[in-house]
């Protein structure tokens, strides 16, 4: 009778462990945004980025691993979805934020006030009820403005105006009703979205590592990434091509 309650306890103790490990796990996404923050302050837009998508590869996998050991049902007391709205916060829209207005991609009397704009924006969006739909769909633009980073210094390298207008557009869009599918979540195009995703992650990865000899074959096939999205987010919002 002792031997099995020492393999219960065991068990139990094991289950803890793994599921402490995917909370800190998820949390650790900070310490890549620090890094970050870090290569921000010396000019090093290349290791930024690169630190940024650390963080969004740590954000896609550890709700799978946190499915896999239950952590729900193993810390019921702990609120792993709560971690995961901090360390999004931080990596999606504060750093972003700080990057945007670090890289001067604005002139100097718009730098602060968009980057305030960012950050404004994100908190509203983070504390709207419906931000996600029953169906698994963002409402408006998600905090995404780590990818629009990315876009801005890496892929369009466009004029100061343009990137003005940028941020402005993607504010408003926060709250205009627009559904943007989660592509693990998709209810239209599911496994197309999941390839795409990883497509991009290639892409992201790779246009960080060769910044700033960026090739037009690789630019080209970030925006035809944003080109998909984009499509996907029309015919969602206007349930184009679904049954009633």
């Amino acid at each position: 009778m002792s031997n099995i309650r020492q393999r219960v306890f065991k068990v139990v103790i094991m289950r803890k462990f793994f599921a402490w490990a995917v909370h800190i796990f998820t949390a650790s996404g900070l310490i890549a945004g620090f890094c970050s923050i870090l290569a921000i302050n010396e000019g090093d837009w290349r290791m930024a980025m690169f630190f940024l998508v650390i963080a969004l590869v740590i954000d896609g996998i550890d709700g799978t691993f946190a499915r896999i050991v239950k952590v729900k049902e193993v810390l019921p007391k702990v609120d792993g979805k709560m971690i995961d709205y901090v360390v999004d916060f931080v990596n999606y829209a504060f750093i972003p934020a700080y990057f945007f207005h670090a890289a001067g991609l604005v002139s100097d009397s718009f730098a602060l006030p968009l980057s305030f704009l960012i950050l404004l924006v994100s908190a509203i969006y983070y504390g709207r009820e419906g931000m996600v739909s029953n169906d698994n769909y963002f409402i408006g633009f998600p905090v995404l403005w780590n990818i629009a980073i990315f876009y801005l210094v890496f892929i369009f390298q466009t004029t100061a105006l343009v990137n003005a207008m940028i941020v402005i557009i993607l504010a408003i869009l926060h709250f205009v009703p627009i559904k943007c599918a989660y592509p693990s979540q998709a209810s239209r195009l599911k496994w197309p979205s999941i390839i795409v995703s990883i497509w991009f992650a290639g892409i992201i990865t790779y246009a960080t590592y060769v910044y700033p000899e960026v090739s037009i074959l690789v630019r080209i096939q970030a925006m035809l990434i944003l080109l998909y999205f984009g499509i996907l987010c029309i015919f969602d919002t206007f349930e184009i091509g679904k049954s009633s």
